[in-house]
């Protein structure tokens, strides 16, 4: 597990042994409870066991009851963890309880996840993004981190801002948080000038989304695969959150089609709301997308949840009304799955072996290309537009008659407007 000096620079590597406890209320937290033991893996934790409390409500001063926390406590102290990470987000004062309980490092999911985004963040605008989130969610509970804001080393937790730049001055972190807005603003700024000359050059944008770990970035390289760009590849790993920063890469389907595909980085529930608001700007390039692939992981039991998930996200940054393609994805490790009906709105794929891949290309090109399908009579004197036709249309015949070349082509509505005094009825 990488661990962080004040400056932000990789100390060493360590393995975290830690202990999850979650509190049930009215839904079964099985599920949520095994994608906690996922993050913690993804964050580099080894986790030595679950504990979970039935509760009508949280309790105030500790989340779960004072039995427990007592349990948890000497499981924390027999098993020798290091640190214990919760289900739920947690009050300062929450913290600061649980730690004097329970005698070892205590975090929430929250903290987790804004963890594994500070490992992961590549970019400037990344790493900006997820030190704002961290410092909108410490602000309220400084004085909840008691001993972890003192202390220098390192863990899960303690990634993102130095102990330097979280001191209990909240005046100084205020001053921070209004710096890195201004930075983020004027990367933002940046990345309207390029929409705006994607626009002004008529190249569709098609944005994935969808529940981490779902094949967003292996499916981005099996659509690069076909157009001779495996240069271009992005990373791909079987593990939440193994890509973080935005994405994009040109996919040119053929002479006369090519769009902008950009990979955007994976949902998953309780996604903490700060780091959502930071990656706003990042999200947006899903808001200007003229079409989404959701993609699902088919193969889990359970990928409806994900689906909800990824809706609530989409609409929470105003996005669940755009054009959409369900993708599901694995469907190499559903057998049962390929029989299954492939409609204009969901297609059944997988990105590992290809399967139906070509099927998603033409659906994703009747939805972001409006072409027409029309017979064109080029007479001889007009070389030029028939050697236009031959390098930039779809060419799905062409004939040589008596008053010049008859084509049946696929044409942008630019183009057919342009050339509609040649079309023959």
């Amino acid at each position: 597990m990488l661990r962080f000096n004040e400056n932000n620079e990789i100390i060493t590597e360590e393995t975290y042994r830690a202990i999850l406890v979650g509190l049930q209320r009215k839904e079964d937290i099985s599920y949520s409870m095994e994608e906690l033991a996922g993050l913690s893996e993804a964050a580099g934790a080894e986790v030595l066991g679950k504990v979970i409390q039935v509760l009508e409500r949280p309790n105030t001063a500790t989340m779960i009851g004072k039995g427990k926390v007592e349990e948890v406590a000497k499981l924390a102290a027999n098993m020798e963890a290091d640190v214990v990470i919760f289900n739920d987000e947690l009050t300062g004062m929450q913290l600061r309880n649980l730690e004097d309980a329970i005698g070892v490092r205590v975090i929430d999911r929250t903290i987790l996840i804004l963890d594994i985004f500070a490992a992961r963040a590549d970019s400037k605008e990344g790493k900006l993004q997820v030190e704002l989130a961290q410092l909108k969610y410490r602000m309220p509970r400084l004085t909840g981190f008691g001993k972890s804001l003192s202390r220098q080393g390192g863990g899960i937790g303690t990634r993102g801002p130095g102990e330097k730049k979280l001191e209990t001055d909240r005046r100084h972190i205020e001053r921070r948080m209004e710096d890195i807005k201004d930075e983020l603003s004027e990367l933002r700024k940046t990345r309207t000038v390029q929409r705006a000359r994607r626009e002004k050059n008529g190249v569709p944008v098609v944005a994935l989304v969808g529940y981490t770990n779902s094949g967003k970035s292996a499916l981005m390289n099996r659509l690069l695969s076909i157009t001779d760009k495996e240069e271009k590849s992005v990373t791909e790993k079987n593990m939440l959150f193994a890509t973080l920063d935005a994405q994009s890469r040109s996919v040119k389907v053929d002479s006369s089609h090519q769009f902008i595909l950009v990979d955007t980085v994976g949902f998953v529930s309780k996604l903490p709301h700060s780091l959502i608001e930071a990656f706003k700007a990042t999200l947006e390039e899903v808001l200007y997308a003229d079409l989404l692939l959701h993609v699902v992981d088919s193969a889990y039991e359970e990928h409806s949840f994900h689906i909800d998930v990824t809706d609530k996200v989409l609409a929470e940054i105003g996005a669940a009304a755009k054009d959409k393609i369900m993708v599901y994805n694995k469907i190499d490790l559903v057998p049962e799955l390929t029989t299954m009906a492939n409609s204009d709105s969901q297609v059944f794929v997988s990105a590992k072996t290809g399967s139906n891949i070509e099927l998603l290309i033409e659906l994703i090109k009747e939805r972001i290309f409006s072409d027409v399908k029309v017979s064109l009579l080029i007479p001889y004197t007009r070389g030029d537009i028939s050697s236009y036709l031959c390098e930039k249309a779809q060419v799905k015949s062409m004939e040589y008659v008596e008053k010049g070349t008859l084509f049946e082509v696929e044409i942008s509505q630019e183009d057919y407007q342009r050339l509609s005094e040649y079309e023959v009825i």
